[in-house]
């Protein structure tokens, strides 16, 4: 028997600039909450063309100067293993959106390794070498750092960070796994896997458009997340979809919370 999402909230908006623009909005109040409370926060990001817009806005935002940037802890739930200088990472999207505009500290600035990294073309030790980072910024009795919100795209077949329908990751009980003949290019990538994703306070997934909406209506409906991961991006206190209507279609009309 299948159940839907626990704590699962469905913000709907018109289109997926709308989208974009609320996720950078609530990201910002989440992070000063955050910094306000504990004078630091952490985020994990995503890439993609609407997470990267997200990180766009939210530095163009008139209120971006109330963020600590320099108490804000940056880590990645997946990249692309390619050299570093190749323009698919998301780190380098990332950082020109939004990390190199910003008086971040570099020290709380986590990418994922490169294939041109210190483990050469090897993405099982980069993998390793990720979770060794995140277990070694962990509090005494934690296995990872406290994370405050988890951001994640979704692909059209449901498939969330790395973590594809059916694939070994979606299994994988480390902290973070390398990624092997993908379905989409390129075909080598790390991720984190659901015991990291499903740590953190708040899970955020962010989608547009209508080639998200079947996956997306198997997985509020209860589908299992080794077919639809999806399913398995589950925030410990809170998990957010931030979705057009094109992507919400599938999605039954009484979870939804219609946004302007």
């Amino acid at each position: 028997m299948t159940r839907s999402l626990d704590n699962l909230e469905v913000q709907v908006y018109r289109d997926a600039a709308a989208v974009a623009e609320a996720a950078a909005s609530q990201l910002m109040t989440r992070i000063v909450e955050a910094q306000e409370a504990r004078g630091e926060a952490t985020v994990v990001l995503t890439g993609g063309g609407l997470g990267i817009d997200v990180l766009r806005r939210l530095a163009a935002g008139p209120a971006r100067a109330a963020i600590d940037w320099r108490g804000l802890n940056l880590w990645w739930g997946d990249e692309r293993f390619v050299p570093s200088s190749d323009p698919d990472r998301n780190e380098l999207q990332a950082r020109a959106a939004l990390l190199d505009l910003v008086p971040l500290d570099p020290a709380r600035v986590h990418p994922m390794p490169p294939s041109d990294g210190p483990d050469g073309d090897d993405p099982e030790a980069a993998a390793a070498r990720y979770a060794a980072e995140l277990a070694s910024a962990a509090r005494p009795g934690r296995e990872v750092p406290a994370i405050d919100v988890l951001l994640l795209g979704v692909g059209g077949e449901g498939h969330v960070a790395s973590i594809f329908p059916e694939s070994p990751a979606a299994h994988d009980g480390r902290l973070a796994t390398a990624v092997r003949g993908c379905p989409k290019p390129p075909p080598t990538r790390i991720t984190l896997t659901f015991p990291v994703i499903q740590s953190a306070d708040e899970v955020w997934l962010v989608a547009a458009g209508a080639a998200k909406a079947h996956a997306l209506g198997a997985a509020a409906r209860g589908a299992g997340p080794v077919q639809i991961p999806a399913a398995g991006a589950r925030g410990r206190l809170r998990t957010l979809w931030l979705l057009d209507r094109e992507a919400a279609a599938e999605i039954p009309k009484p979870m939804w919370s219609l946004r302007t």
